[in-house]
């Protein structure tokens, strides 16, 4: 028999702020998706693609370390290209995504420190 998906993904580890942190960056990243379609924006469609190739590759357990990091600077990036791609003309559905995307930032961030810190029992045997 051939390996399901199930195989592949690892959720066990997962927490409630992982969960929140997959959800927003499922949420921006279909909120481009069909934003560029709309507007016919293919790279604001791509940006979501990127977003949602990040969810994927977190599902599938590949570098969480390093993707909180890449997150980060990937969704900070999306602040000034929209500030500049807009121009003044904003839109309900920008202030939603970027408000969304503030948010990201922030858990991506937190996720990080937290795989940084060290573990209690480390610390009594490291004298940390």
């Amino acid at each position: 028999m051939g390996k399901t998906v199930s195989d592949y993904v690892k959720t066990d580890s997962l927490t409630t702020t992982h969960w929140f942190a997959i959800l927003l960056v499922l949420m921006t990243g279909l909120t481009h998706v069909y934003a560029g379609l709309v507007e016919g924006r293919i790279p604001v469609s791509l940006a979501g693609v990127g977003f949602l190739g990040a969810a994927v590759l977190f599902l599938l357990d590949y570098r969480r370390t390093l993707l909180y990091l890449g997150g980060i600077a990937y969704t900070a990036v999306q602040f000034p290209l929209w500030y500049v791609a807009k121009a003044g003309e904003y839109t309900m559905l920008g202030y939603v995504d970027k408000t969304l995307q503030g948010i990201l930032i922030v858990v991506l961030a937190y996720l990080y420190w937290k795989t940084r810190r060290v573990p209690e029992r480390n610390r009594e045997a490291t004298g940390a």
